[in-house]
């Protein structure tokens, strides 16, 4: 062994993902070649790309991917003089796995069905250890654009790797696959031309197979944004789509057009037809990337806002310079330009796919949450995005929009009313929505992370109000209710109020009757004027105070209201019962008792009195 050889080892998790990668994946394992094509396609991009920012040299111009296999040696080489690794990267990049979590990859790769398991490759940026599935030696030679020592990484995939100092005439990476005895197919030149067809024919950079000493291109190299729609085949597409987003479904929608005029710029987008195992919820900023005059320049250019990041593909302008920097992209008048006019543009297509319901559902399914992001962060498109969101409601199966919801609207009734609650299954048995039902008031049933946000933000629609249910000082009083469901007559309940008022001062704002409840004897509602309760919530749990205290009210047609009301009148004392209404009420609303012990022990000292 070399004194200059470094050993390192992989953790165990990472031990593990590794077998899992090998095995789990075995049964469409060509995908290790469009894997290490793109990111040698990228590594030439990114040199190409510094060569015009940083005191970088750019590639040659017959700069291509090269594959190389030698069945004598039983090796496949695919060579790239692109922008190299230093020592220091070929250990960050190549000794660890999946930027995303290790752990989440192994639990989605345990628990995903065999015709999924690929996508789950290119979901957890863990493609060059697809590498493994075909060989049980893996060899990466290296020397970083601009420095002068080149570095061999290398590993058996079996929880250890090896760094030792290599040389290489010029800049870029060498990985050589020592092939497994059952991988011959991948020594024979004309399979690998038909893997790289079917996954990297619309990659840029030409990717050359060495076949009996000749070199000879095997994908089409072309930009296929920059061709009309009428030469694209639907085959096609879907083939590009599968390659800039790691994708391998079919896209739900596709988006291509030239501007022309003061602004041009061909663009090619997608909207999947999935979601991805890496939530969007997790990753802020869009990554469709841009190009110049067909040059990758970065998918960190923020083309489309943050609640349309599901998007992918390609905008290319010949409007900027090739040199742009990324603190231009930030100041430059032509990138606001076609960010506004790109954003429109995915905002028509969802226009016209949403008056067909049934297909405008699984994208609602899959994207809804991040779309409803706009209506907060996104003052100028508030308008746009609202008649596009979906939600359940109280009143009709399936999804609603807000249009049909005010289409639907009583007479009398004044604003568009919702309920937020973590626990979509539990909204639909809210007490909150008794008295809107006893009059046949449509509640809007919202359970996403962002519902509790962005109705205050939007406010009003067609000059409705957005009201939460729990809002204190509903007046459904000009809507009348349903015979029926009137219900028992009010009891006297002055006495009991005051108190309530008296024993849970701590607790409550106020405790009033209400004619919103039917079934329930109480309910909590916020305070006119300040937050709704899911938001007192999330207050709590943020630590960022109550957001104030609720407002308890109560049911005088409840028998038990009705019973505490006579023993408030006879002058019994009721602050025991005071605070196990506030517990109910709480309970009801999806949120834990004051003190869940002693309401435990309360309980079950009931029950063991026959209460």
């Amino acid at each position: 062994m070399s004194d200059t050889l470094e050993r390192h080892d992989f953790g165990a998790e990472v031990g593990r993902l590794l077998d899992l990668v090998v095995h789990a994946l075995y049964s469409d394992r060509e995908i290790f070649l469009r894997e290490l094509v793109a990111n040698a396609a990228d590594a030439l991009d990114r040199r190409r790309f510094e060569a015009l920012t940083q005191s970088v040299s750019a590639p040659p111009p017959d700069a291509k991917v090269t594959i190389t296999p030698e069945k004598t040696a039983r090796t496949l080489t695919i060579s790239d003089p692109g922008i190299g690794m230093t020592k220091a990267e070929l250990a960050q990049n190549l000794g660890t796995i999946a930027r995303s979590g290790t752990r989440a990859f192994s639990q989605s790769l345990g628990d995903a069905k065999a015709e999924d398991r690929p996508s789950l490759i290119g979901q957890f940026g863990v493609g060059f250890y697809s590498a493994f599935m075909v060989a049980d030696r893996v060899t990466v030679t290296s020397r970083r654009a601009g420095a002068d020592e080149a570095w061999t990484w290398a590993s058996d995939g079996k929880g250890s790797y090896t760094l030792e100092p290599a040389t290489r005439d010029e800049p870029g990476t060498d990985i050589v696959l020592h092939l497994k005895e059952d991988a011959d197919e991948y020594l024979e030149s004309y399979r690998l031309d038909h893997v790289v067809r079917k996954w990297a024919d619309h990659i840029t950079v030409p990717v050359a197979i060495v076949s009996e000493g000749k070199t000879e291109t095997a994908n089409q190299g072309t930009a296929l944004w920059r061709k009309s729609k009428s030469e694209v085949t639907p085959e096609q597409y879907t083939e590009f789509y599968r390659h800039v987003g790691m994708n391998f479904d079919e896209p739900w929608a596709t988006l291509h057009w030239r501007a022309e005029g003061a602004l041009e710029f061909s663009a090619l987008l997608f909207i999947p037809g999935m979601k991805p195992f890496q939530a969007v919820e997790g990753e802020r900023a869009s990554k469709v990337r841009l190009h110049v005059r067909r040059m990758f320049i970065t998918d960190e250019a923020e083309l489309l806002p943050t609640w349309l990041r599901f998007v992918q593909g390609v905008v290319d302008t010949e409007d900027l310079p090739l040199n742009v920097s990324r603190e231009m992209l930030q100041a430059t008048p032509v990138l606001t330009k076609i960010r506004r006019a790109v954003t429109g543009r995915v905002l028509s297509e969802l226009g016209t796919r949403a008056k067909d319901a049934e297909g405008y559902r699984s994208f609602w399914e899959n994207f809804g949450p991040v779309l409803k992001e706009c209506i907060y962060e996104d003052y100028e498109r508030r308008g746009e995005i609202a008649p596009l969101l979906r939600f359940r409601s109280s009143a009709v199966e399936g999804w609603t929009s807000l249009p049909d919801y005010v289409s639907r609207m009583k007479d009398g009734q004044e604003a568009i009313y919702y309920l937020v609650a973590d626990d979509a299954e539990a909204l639909a048995s809210s007490p909150q929505l008794e008295g809107f039902r006893a009059r046949g008031v449509e509640v809007l049933l919202l359970s996403d992370h962002v519902d509790a946000f962005w109705p205050e933000q939007l406010g009003r629609f067609e000059e409705k109000p957005l009201r939460s249910v729990t809002q204190g000082g509903l007046d459904l009083s000009k809507i009348a209710v349903a015979e029926d469901e009137a219900g028992e007559a009010p009891a006297p309940v002055d006495a009991l109020i005051a108190a309530l008022k008296a024993a849970l001062a701590k607790d409550v704002a106020d405790v009033r009757a209400t004619d919103r409840l039917v079934e329930s004897a109480v309910v909590l509602s916020a305070s006119g004027s300040g937050p709704d309760l899911q938001m007192q919530r999330l207050l709590r749990r943020a630590g960022r105070g109550a957001g104030g205290l609720p407002i308890l009210e109560i049911n005088p047609r409840h028998p038990l209201i009705a019973s505490l009301g006579a023993k408030a009148e006879a002058g019994e004392d009721v602050a025991d019962a005071a605070g196990t209404l506030v517990d109910l009420a709480r309970i009801q609303d999806g949120d834990t008792p004051r003190d869940p012990v002693a309401f435990a022990r309360k309980v079950a000292a009931a029950l063991a009195s026959g209460a």
